[in-house]
This record gives C-alpha cells, structure tokens and sequence, in this order.
C-alpha cells in the first residue's frame, strides 16, 4: 500500500539533514511504530507521506514515496478548520448507515452527530475519536497517525490501543507511549540524530517492540565491547612502534660519521618503521566505532534534599474545583507527608491539569520547601527568548555561565542549541532542560504535568528511573501506564465526587 525507497529530507532554514536513505513498505495488517526523539523528523515524515505541500515551507526531500490508495493522516493537534464546526456539520455529510456502525465501532454515542457545539469544546479523547471518525468514514487505505494517545486517559488510550490491533489498515503511527508500542507495533521505524546531532540515521525492524529494543540493546553492548578490545589492542601496537621509532631515531642520532654502512642500514630501517606508522593508520580508521546513539542523559539529585519523613508537604481541602463557572469535582481532599510519589488520573476533561494548577500555587510560596512546577505547556516554564543558558544561570556571571554550558554539554546539548531561544527547541529537549533547572535548584518537591510525554520510549526510561529514585516528594497528573506503574506510590483518580485511592492503599488523612 505503501512504499518509501531511499528518502532522504533536509530543513530548508540550516540545510540540516533530518531522515536519510529512509526505505519501507507498510502492507495490509502492519502496524508500524514511528520512534525518535523530539525533533528527529517524525512530524515531518507523517505530513511528507501524507502530501509532500504540507512540508514544502521548511524542509526539501528526495527518494521516492508511492501510496497505492489513500493516506489519511491524524495531526498531534485539532486542525483549526475542525475546531471551528460542530460534529453535527462535519458529520452530516456522511452515508447515515456508515456513520452508525462507525460511532459504535468507536465507543462514541450516537447524539454525538447531532452536537452543535464547536468540535474544539470537546474532550481531548473525544477529539481523537471525531477526527479518526472523519478518517474513516473517507475509506482511506493507509493510517498515518501522528501521537495519538497524546491528550487521552487512561480507559481511552485502552480504547485506542484495541483498535489499533484489531485494525487491518496498514498504520504508521507516531507515540511516545511505551506500553501502547509494546501492545500494538509489529514493526519499527526509528529516526535517530547521531555524531552530536551531526547526521541522520534510519533503522526499520520487522519486530515487535521489545524484540527490537533488546536486539538493538545486545548490538549496542557487542559493537562497544568490540570496540575497546580492538583499541586497547591498538594502543598496544602503538605503543610498541612508538619504542621503536624512538629506539632506531635514536641510534640515528648517534650513528659516527665514519660509519656509513650503518647509517645506511638505520635509514633503510627507519623507512620501515615509518611504513609501519603509516600501515597504523591505516588501520586505526577501520577500527570498530564506539557505539553512537541517542539517549536521554541527566544528572541525578542530590541526596542531601531528602525531605524528613513524615514532612507534611500538601493538606489541600476544596470544597469545588471550578474552571471558570463550570463544576469540576465537590470536596476535593489530598493529604501529603514527603516523600511520597503521588500520581493524579482521571478522564479527559475532569479538571486534573486545574487541580494541579492550584496545588502548585499553594505550594510555589512555601519557605521550608524547594518546589518546581512542570506544567504541561513548557512555554509557561521557559518564557520569551531565554536560551538554555540564561534559564540556567540568570544572573549570567562567568563561573554560573561555564557550569551550565558543562551541565548542558553532558546532555549533548549543541553549542547551537544552548544559544536557540529555549521555546524553539524541540519538547524532549525543553523537557531535559526544565528538570535540568530542579537538579541545580536543589528542588525538594516537584509537581509535574505529563512529566514523560515528550520522551521517546527509549529515553523515557531514564526518566522515570531518575524520579523513581528522586529523594523528595512528586505531586503529578499522568496517562503514561509506564510512568503511574513505576514510579508512583500512590495513585488517586479524580471523580465529580473527588480524589479516590485507585491503588489499594487506604486513604492519606492528617493525624
């Protein structure tokens, strides 16, 4: 249905190469997970495979892309053309009987095509769900689906990943969520930026997930042990020509004039010596290279900024959580002694991301805590034009200037990169940043909006094990099943009826 042969794409604005010599098929049946880091080209190859124009204002391709049918293609966010209608206009085109059987397939109620509301007042999930409506309900022959379990909860991201099994459609889809890649990818395409964001590199795998990521892991581990056996014997070989190109070097030196034979016999012997430096050379550029990927590399907190146990950290007691005049949840109560990891679900649009708003405003002030907001739009953390520098080091004085340029250069951080306004870098690297700035501010207690969401299911492990092992108390909203399972403590949802304890543990009240 679908096929890629030797793509290649550059961006227009520095000529950077972003996806190069790119092949695949997809065929009915495959359901193939897009993987990389931010920023690595996923948007644009899901827009390019789609219609070349909708890519054609920042970036340039080669290499051929042919699709035998229609590709139909999710965007990460609502187009506004879809935002402005109601499901009512946008659906009444459609064959009634199509839409009947589609809206069931989908878990969606039937009244939905009858909503006059603008389509962008509804819930992220019933966004998603509208959106592959109208996909569907146009028979495309091939899925393109660019994050999207991004703005789902929890029994929607279920939804989504029964679907994506049960689909026959060949799918290309982009995500971030590790446990949906595992249920559903039968295959990966992982876009990589090597050589310190130098050069691009392409993999395709015809392999489930976790087959791709331990094979990947085991041929990573092998190359590296290759590599230092081959250099440490290298070093050896260097080592000894280096004695001897010294030793005869030396004779040379002190070789009598009256004895010209032997001279002769020492320049003749010292052309060899310098054939065999050149043969070294030689050989050391087919060495085997150290193994070059991407990984999402961090300091760790200090242990020193441990909160005492027992520590009451939040006693939050609202009677309503409001957004705007619209009732959210009654009585809502959460206690937290530190250091407690304490995650936050509820459905899309019960008012998670307003109640953490609010907790963070009660806790920012506090004098005997260190607290760090991430909230769920960087650009509310890292305004304006402050480059990572700045957001790192404020008052710019030399010494703070040098520790963040070294802090930043061990995340592989580009020297590009650390003078870019920090809004203009891509959502993993704001995220490295934003937690980056806890480590150095000696942070106690986070509170941290969909803290995983932008980190590819091969860097987010590192994170979740940096704030599993995060000597403080976490207050977060989470969908990520990896995250909630792994990190959090306690787990409480949060109902009209107000937060419920969903992991079992009986529920936090103050002494």
């Amino acid at each position: 249905m679908l096929q890629v042969r030797h793509l290649s794409v550059s961006l227009l604005r520095d000529g950077r190469e972003i996806i190069r010599d790119l092949s695949f098929s997809l065929a009915p049946g495959d359901r193939a997970a897009l993987i990389g880091e931010e920023g690595d080209g996923k948007s644009t190859l899901l827009r390019l495979l789609r219609d070349p124009a909708l890519v054609a204002d920042y970036a340039e391709y080669s290499g051929e892309i042919r699709c035998d049918g229609r590709a139909a293609y999710l965007p990460q966010l609502m187009p506004e053309a879809l935002r402005t209608r109601s499901p009512r206009a946008l659906l009444a085109p459609a064959d009634p009987a199509a839409r009947a059987r589609l809206l069931a397939a989908l878990r969606l109620p039937a009244a939905l095509a009858d909503d006059g509301r603008p389509a962008a007042t509804l819930s992220g999930g019933e966004k998603v769900k509208l959106q592959l409506l109208l996909l569907l309900l146009a028979q495309p022959d091939v899925l393109l689906l660019d994050e999207p379990s991004g703005d789902l909860d929890l029994e929607t991201v279920e939804w989504l990943q029964d679907f994506l099994c049960a689909c026959r459609l060949p799918v290309l889809f982009a995500s971030h969520d590790g446990a949906l890649i595992r249920a559903c990818a039968n295959m990966v395409v992982h876009l990589e930026q090597v050589r310190r964001k130098t050069a691009a590199r392409a993999t395709v795998a015809r392999l489930d997930y976790r087959d791709y990521a331990e094979r990947r892991q085991r041929a990573l581990a092998q190359q590296d042990r290759i590599s230092r056996k081959e250099h440490a014997d290298f070093a050896e070989k260097q080592a000894r020509w280096r004695r001897l190109y010294q030793q005869v070097d030396a004779a040379q030196a002190a070789v009598p004039r009256g004895d010209p034979a032997g001279g002769r016999l020492l320049k003749k012997k010292m052309h060899s010596v310098q054939a065999q430096g050149r043969r070294l050379e030689r050989e050391e550029e087919r060495l085997t290279p150290q193994a070059d990927f991407e990984e999402a590399i961090l300091p760790r907190w200090s242990a020193d900024v441990a909160l005492p146990e027992g520590k009451v950290v939040l006693d939050l007691r609202l009677p309503a959580l409001r957004a705007g005049d619209r009732l959210l949840a009654r009585g809502v109560r959460l206690f937290v002694r530190g250091p407690r990891r304490v995650g936050i679900i509820g459905a899309n649009g019960a008012g998670k991301t307003t109640l953490l708003r609010l907790i963070a405003a009660e806790l920012l002030p506090r004098r005997d805590l260190a607290v760090s907001y991430m909230p769920q739009d960087y650009r509310e953390a890292l305004p304006g034009e402050m480059t990572p520098v700045e957001y790192l080091a404020p008052q710019g004085d030399k010494a703070a200037v040098t520790f963040a340029r070294t802090c930043l250069g061990s995340m592989k951080l580009t020297a590009r990169e650390m003078e870019r306004p920090a809004a203009a870098l891509s959502g993993g690297t704001q995220g490295k940043l934003l937690f980056l700035g806890m480590i150095l501010r000696r942070s106690n207690v986070l509170v941290l909006d969909e803290p995983t969401r932008n980190f590819s299911p091969l860097s987010a492990p590192v994170i979740r094990a940096m704030l599993r092992a995060f000597p403080g108390a976490i207050i977060s909203v989470s969908h990520d099943r990896d995250y909630l399972a792994e990190v959090c403590e306690e787990l409480w949802e949060l109902t009209p009826d107000g937060l419920r304890r969903r992991d079992g543990g009986a529920e936090t009240r103050p002494d």
